[in-house]
């Protein structure tokens, strides 16, 4: 399979941008007990998946954080992000 070069560039920046942006908001999580994994990204959707830890995984606002928070941060400072989504909640709804 080959791919564009300029395809995988751009995915690449993406990647960069997501793993920068999580490290601006990880003190603020792990201030309360709690932490971020990123699990992944869909790049033709704009989806980024990742696993709340800690206290965060447990609390009852996480919902509220990831949304009004974490995605908000991650929308504005990330070209293509359209949605943030908690894997966490599906694993444990299993």
């Amino acid at each position: 399979m080959c791919v564009d070069p300029d395809v995988w560039l751009t995915v690449w920046a993406m990647l960069e941008q997501i793993m920068s942006t999580i490290e601006v908001i990880r003190p603020a999580l792990q201030a309360d007990g709690g932490d971020i994994e990123f699990v992944g990204v869909d790049e033709d959707t704009g989806i980024v998946s990742v696993r709340l830890v800690g206290a965060c995984g447990t609390c009852p606002v996480s919902t509220q954080t990831l949304k009004g928070g974490i995605e908000r941060i991650m929308r504005d400072r990330v070209d293509g992000v359209t949605e943030v989504v908690n894997v966490a909640e599906a694993e444990n709804a299993i």
